[in-house]
């Protein structure tokens, strides 16, 4: 439910800004295509700091624990101030990406703010990773719903100007975007230290001392970890900068079944999240067997959960996108009519790349418990950038499937990854069990 929040928040924009039109639906799309790179790192790098937590957890050495924060801080909020500055220097490019002229100059100011909101969302990573590597779940999940409460409240009141405050439009879903955030960071860090078994790990820190050691662990596990997202991520960035280059409505379908699977993707990146604090318990434990029995479990378990969600898609792929647009509107009838048609067709591909997406997740969060990042990290980019972006740049501009041979593609990569991660899980977990050691 954690993670689930962030997209909950891009959910409320979605929808929000969707009554306005599929120009101001594809520029928040567009915005957020950027957004989403910068993120994947910014949560990818954080990953580092929950299996470190939790091997320290069950080897009982709070110290540890502590340290991982507080070098995890530095570094996240360090990063987050980067990332911001980098989106900033690449705006311009979105003028060379034959993307609709009318898209880019409605997402240009979105995108300032939007950027600005990823200092506070990497330093809440931080805390919240910590927090769960002790397998305390809880308190990330309700400083995000919190946070949904606030950008919901916000998107309602700047985007259409209701009860007297200023009309912006999308640029008003991004105000909302960026108070929230910061509120999020505020409330986890409130909420932490009010807690007496938290009280000392997220206080009293000395940031005149930074061990290079940390550092250095933290960085190896982090960057790894943060190339395996920003490679997975950025493939689906790629995936709307082809579906822009075949228009508005094209890129307007696919937002809406991007951002539909994206909140069944938290599902089992929970679980994910899950794995890598049970199998980061039994690492520090060395216990093997038990590792590998209940990480099975877990894969078991998305899978049941991922058909699930695989069912709803298929029964609900005309209805779900009809949310997301303002079917009154006769003046956008045309295009909302053809956005609900070309998102009902991709729903068929994502109800069924719900289960590779969900199995490559979940393996993927398993192995970070065990802090195996390199060997996995060339793994995605084989599956993504050698087999998943060829097709879907193949199938989505040179031939007549166009947006659906976009998702054929991202399908493709999502099945190889899958794949190729549960073969690398079993042979390390046979291998530790055999020879019983780290």
């Amino acid at each position: 439910m954690g993670l689930l929040g962030h997209t909950l928040v891009q959910l409320a924009d979605n929808i929000m800004v969707g009554q306005l039109g599929t120009a101001e639906l594809a520029a928040v799309s567009l915005g957020n295509s950027f957004v989403f790179i910068a993120m994947s790192l910014g949560i990818g790098f954080s990953t580092a700091i929950t299996p470190l937590v939790a091997e320290a957890d069950g080897a009982g050495i709070k110290s540890n624990a502590k340290s991982a924060l507080k070098h995890g801080l530095v570094l996240c909020t360090l990063l987050g101030i980067s990332l911001f500055g980098i989106i900033l220097l690449c705006k311009p490019l979105m003028y060379h990406m034959r993307q609709p002229p009318e898209v880019v100059e409605l997402a240009m100011p979105y995108l300032d703010l939007v950027a600005l909101s990823l200092v506070p969302l990497v330093i809440f990573q931080a805390f919240k990773q910590f927090s769960e590597g002790l397998s305390q779940t809880r308190y990330p999940m309700y400083a995000t719903i919190i946070a949904n409460v606030v950008n919901i409240t916000l998107n309602y009141l700047l985007i259409f100007g209701s009860f007297g405050f200023p009309k912006m439009g999308i640029v008003g879903a991004a105000v909302g975007t960026l108070v929230a955030r910061f509120m999020m960071v505020g409330y986890i860090w409130f909420l932490l230290k009010s807690k007496t078994k938290f009280h000392d790990y997220v206080t009293g820190f000395n940031f005149k001392k930074i061990e290079k050691k940390v550092m250095h662990k933290i960085i190896s596990l982090g960057f790894p970890s943060a190339l395996q997202m920003f490679f997975e991520v950025g493939i689906f960035t790629a995936a709307i900068w082809l579906s822009g280059v075949l228009g508005k409505n094209a890129q307007a379908a696919n937002q809406i079944a991007l951002n539909l699977s994206s909140m069944t993707f938290m599902f089992g990146m929970g679980l994910g999240v899950a794995a890598m604090i049970r199998v980061g318990n039994q690492k520090g434990l060395g216990n093997f067997k038990e590792l590998r029995r209940i990480a099975q479990s877990i894969f078991f378990l998305t899978l049941l959960l991922e058909i699930v969600f695989a069912v709803l898609f298929l029964l609900g792929r005309n209805w779900f996108p009809s949310l997301y647009l303002d079917l009154d509107s006769e003046l956008n009838l045309v295009d909302n009519t053809e956005v609900i048609f070309l998102a009902g067709q991709l729903m068929l591909v994502a109800a069924f790349f719900q289960i590779s997406d969900g199995i490559q997740v979940v393996v993927l969060g398993a192995l970070r418990g065990l802090q195996d990042v390199k060997i996995p990290t060339f793994i995605t980019f084989i599956a993504y950038w050698l087999i998943g972006f060829p097709l879907c740049y193949y199938l989505g501009l040179y031939t007549d499937l166009k947006s659906m041979g976009i998702w054929i593609g991202l399908l493709a990569g999502l099945t190889a990854s899958a794949i190729m991660l549960y073969i690398r899980f079993n042979y390390l977990t046979k291998k530790l069990i055999v020879n019983g050691t780290t």
